[in-house]
């Protein structure tokens, strides 16, 4: 296995483990997160938004579906399934009380890796699919001008 598929991989199995330490020696300290729900600007911000995830979904699992190499970029798609038993921030900016509600939601991710750590990871995922999956539904302001 090639070290940049390797620096992905060892990812995946600290999410697995829920071993924030792990996760967080996977990205270069300067490390780029890009996600639906936010944006982390270095090492430490990228391990306290995977400890949301993980405290949201304390048996959370990301199973690859397929993984494609590129020079020194990995894209890979994925499930994250777990249970919701957490606090766990929603769109808008609210937090919602653990549902007990399961999710299984499909993924994909572009991670760029440079000595062996990830400096850039965009994560990808659709948040109406895990709204509906806890509960949620699409609502529109109906007001007009």
């Amino acid at each position: 296995m090639s070290e940049v598929l390797r620096a992905v991989d060892r990812l995946r199995q600290a999410i697995n483990r829920h071993d924030l330490d792990a996760l967080a020696k996977c990205f270069d300290e300067r490390a780029v997160l890009v996600a639906p729900d936010g944006i982390a600007d270095n090492r430490e911000e990228i391990a306290s938004y995977y400890g949301e995830w993980m405290e949201a979904f304390p048996n959370m699992v990301i199973t690859p579906q397929s993984v494609t190499m590129y020079g020194d970029t990995v894209a890979a798609e994925f499930t994250i399934s777990g249970t919701h038993k957490g606090p766990l921030l929603i769109p808008g900016g609210e937090v919602l009380a653990a549902t007990g509600r399961p999710v299984l939601v499909r993924s994909c991710s572009f991670s760029t890796v440079e000595d062996g750590v990830i400096l850039s990871h965009r994560l990808f995922y659709d948040q109406l699919e895990m709204a509906a999956q806890l509960g949620g539904r699409l609502a529109f302001d109906t007001g007009c001008g």
